[in-house]
């Protein structure tokens, strides 16, 4: 058997996650698609209006046979940590040999050719990027010139599924690992925009348009239906998060991915008398990204600390099954039994691990309450 995996959050699952399950199950020709997928909380610091187990159910509806979650000390992180512990899981899975993203351009060895570059970072690479960011740009404006100084085309990796694609193929490099990379160009016209006609547009326009009627024909009838009835949690999310940032322990804080060079400093500052949107809009910049203010604000709400997912991802992690379709469980789940958490409870780090996205399992039913689908007890779930 072959096995595809594709990592993703749909959050919520759109027609361009419909188009990138059906492209890759069609270009790989592998006998099945297994997913991994963030629990409950994302790469850029959102909380899911959807819970894991309801978007893990949309992916099988939509054509995955499996779906495998990402551990939330991985999902919660920067795009090089991200990366590392996707690829750390799909590797895990039996028989892969696929591994399918979205991109916004490039072919498989366009992926190669850059992680090839910027997986050692030579002297040249690090000059560049050093004084581009002394000279008040932003780090992803820095990292692309000084890829291209480098030889690379910047335009490649200036967007955000470029890099994480990149940072891919950097892991799959690091560990020596044979997976057949499947880059998926994303299509549509109204890519940003709910209002175009086109039926293709992001995540996070129909996130930031939730209430419009304009996004029902941008998603699969059952992920639409799901995301509309889902209660709101952004809000009691961002107060939690926000009060946290002001409570929480400023050592504990610098052990968060990214943040440093005194960035605790500034943003213990910001959260003495802001909100949470005005605490990431004092504490992001050139030199800071929103979306880095975001994760930093949100891994510190789930205590992810960067010295424990160091240890995590060397960790012998089994996989956490969400959801398995129905016809293929008797075939698929027989793969997963020596890996699978239920099969073989993890201790050490592993276990810690575990704890960890389950705590944020917890915080997100806690954040959402009252449930629509609830699963205190994470079972895998039939679809």
């Amino acid at each position: 058997m072959k096995i595809l995996t594709i990592i993703c959050e749909f959050n919520p699952l759109h027609n361009g996650h419909a188009y990138l399950l059906g492209e890759a199950a069609k270009k790989s020709a592998c006998d099945a698609t297994v997913c991994i997928m963030s629990g409950c909380f994302t790469q850029r610091g959102d909380i899911c209006r959807n819970d894991k187990y309801t978007r893990a159910k949309h992916a099988v509806l939509c054509g995955a046979d499996a779906v495998i979650e990402l551990p939330a000390p991985f999902a919660v992180a920067p795009a090089e940590i991200f990366a590392a512990g996707a690829v750390k899981t799909a590797c895990k899975i039996p028989c892969a040999t696929h591994l399918a993203f979205g991109c916004e351009l490039g072919t498989e060895s366009d992926f190669s050719c850059a992680a090839e570059i910027l997986n050692g970072e030579s002297e040249t690479f690090k000059s560049a990027l050093s004084e581009m960011l002394s000279s008040g740009e932003s780090y992803i404006k820095s990292y692309a010139s000084a890829y291209a100084r480098c030889g690379g085309d910047a335009k490649f990796i200036s967007s955000p599924n470029n890099i994480l694609g990149v940072e891919y193929c950097k892991a799959l490099k690091k560990c020596g690992n044979d997976l057949k990379i499947l880059p998926i160009g994303r299509i549509g016209a109204g890519y940003s925009d709910v209002g175009l006609g086109d039926t293709i547009c992001s995540a996070a326009a129909i996130r930031e348009n939730a209430d419009s009627p304009l996004i029902k024909d941008k998603m699969p009838s059952f992920s639409y239906e799901d995301f509309t009835r889902a209660k709101p949690n952004a809000e009691r999310f961002s107060r939690l998060a926000a009060d946290w940032l002001y409570l929480c322990d400023k050592e504990n804080l610098k052990r968060v991915y990214g943040c440093t060079e005194g960035l605790e400093n500034k943003l213990k500052s910001a959260a003495e008398c802001s909100a949470y949107d005005d605490i990431i809009e004092k504490c992001a910049g050139k030199r800071y990204s929103k979306s880095r203010i975001k994760r930093i604000i949100a891994a510190n709400l789930l205590g992810l600390y960067a010295d424990d997912t160091q240890k995590f991802l060397n960790a012998d992690l089994p996989l956490r099954v969400l959801a398995v379709k129905k016809e293929r469980a008797d075939e698929l789940l027989p793969l997963f039994k020596n890996v699978n958490v239920e099969n073989a409870p993890p201790e050490g780090d592993a276990e810690k691990c575990f704890s960890s996205t389950s705590r944020a399992f917890a915080l997100w039913r806690h954040l959402s309450a009252p449930l629509i689908c609830d699963n205190p007890n994470e079972k895998m779930i039939l679809i």
